[in-house]
């Protein structure tokens, strides 16, 4: 069996509706308040989210989404909106579910959840997002980076060939390889 080059965080799983998902939870070393602007303000969601979401931060808002080079610009709308606790909205068919949990000591419990609209793009998605949430590390962490789409650095082949070897749905469109 091949030895994985990258580690997989992500979850693949079933919601209780029957709808297919990949979650992904990391703690952070900034309180909620501050990692709330992470998944909210346009400027920091584009140091690390696929494309430069322009949010208006209210439920039934408009969200547009331009700069993504493998996607044209679209729009999506915010589901709910719990400052500074939770925002979920639609984005190309799929939601996305921010949660956010305050810990200890100015500490963040964050996590994602990517509720796929097929299920064969769950192997894709999680794929480009260790990617995305390998650039919010590095941000929250305070380092410079080129945001999630790092070019040939990002190992996003390797990552989603992992997913596929580990058995995820997949077999959906792959911008980068198709």
């Amino acid at each position: 069996m091949p030895v994985d080059p990258v580690a997989r965080t992500g979850t693949c799983l079933t919601l209780d509706d029957g709808r297919s998902a990949v979650r992904f939870s990391r703690t952070y070393e900034h309180p909620v308040d501050r990692f709330w602007r992470f998944v909210t303000d346009a400027d920091e969601l584009a140091g690390w989210f696929p494309s430069r979401p322009e949010i208006e931060l209210r439920p039934g808002g408009t969200i547009t989404f331009s700069g993504d080079p493998h996607a044209a610009e679209s729009t999506g709308h915010v589901i709910a909106v719990d400052p500074p606790r939770h925002l979920s909205f639609g984005w190309g068919g799929d939601e996305l579910r921010f949660d956010l949990e305050a810990l200890e000591e100015k500490r963040t419990l964050f996590t994602l959840t990517d509720i796929l609209a097929a299920e064969n793009t769950a192997a894709r998605n999680a794929a480009g997002w260790e990617v995305c949430l390998a650039a919010l590390d590095a941000t929250a962490r305070g380092e410079r980076v080129e945001g999630p789409h790092a070019g040939a650095t990002a190992p996003w082949k390797e990552i989603y060939r992992g997913y596929v070897e580990a058995g995820v749905p997949s077999g959906a469109p792959v911008p980068v390889l198709d």
